[in-house]
């Protein structure tokens, strides 16, 4: 069992997470994309029978990580809230109590599609929201997998996951870490999201989670 696995990316140590995020022990900074707060919410204004507990899940999966690592501050790669019901007050409500816990946390959003349109979080939740790219480091930390000229790109948007195969028909879809010469991608911490396959190519190292564990399978 491997619930986080070093890798060196433009000579620096990150961690990558089985719980679908980054550590960056130098920075003491925690990423994470598309965690989608809010997203069953606004199916079920929709109609649809999706499932209840969502935000609270994101959250207490949250806790667990700051309880884990030494984390200054938490950067969220865009896709903080899903749409603009997502700003409902039981929603919000879970956040603000979760925020007074971590009331001297530092936390970061990088505006993705999804909070474009939801709206900024309330400024009572006390982050700071920002435009992309946030550069850090060696690294432009974005929403949208778009090229930077000059700093490696880490970015969400895209949901990465990896398709194992076995014996006969038997196959299996799991989130990914997509790692590749000038852009990374990292997969979706929500728990509520869709995915998309990527290939193993040439230049692409990818590292696959599932079972509290993080390994390389390209």
């Amino acid at each position: 069992m491997t619930p986080h696995l070093p890798i060196e990316l433009e000579q620096t140590e990150l961690w990558l997470l089985a719980e679908k995020a980054i550590y960056w022990p130098a920075q003491q900074a925690l990423l994470i994309a598309d965690i989608h707060f809010g997203k069953a919410a606004a199916y079920r204004r929709l109609g649809q029978p999706v499932p209840h507990g969502t935000t609270q899940a994101n959250l207490q999966r949250l806790d667990a990580l700051l309880a884990r690592y030494r984390c200054g501050q938490l950067i969220f790669l865009g896709d903080f809230l899903h749409a603009p019901e997502s700003q409902a007050p039981a929603t919000l409500s879970q956040l603000h109590d979760w925020r007074a816990t971590h009331a001297n946390l530092a936390i970061t959003l990088i505006r993705g599609n999804h909070d474009r349109r939801a709206g900024d979080p309330p400024a009572s939740l006390g982050m700071n929201v920002v435009p992309e790219p946030l550069l850090l480091g060696p690294f432009a930390l974005q929403h949208e997998p778009d090229p930077h000229p000059s700093h490696h790109v880490l970015a969400g948007h895209l949901h990465p996951a990896f398709r194992l195969s076995g014996r006969g028909r038997q196959s299996l879809r799991l989130p990914c870490f997509c790692i590749g010469e000038r852009m990374s991608l990292l997969p979706a911490f929500g728990g509520f999201t869709g995915m998309m396959e990527v290939d193993a190519d040439p230049g692409r190292r990818l590292y696959v989670v599932g079972d509290n564990s993080v390994w390389r399978v390209a």
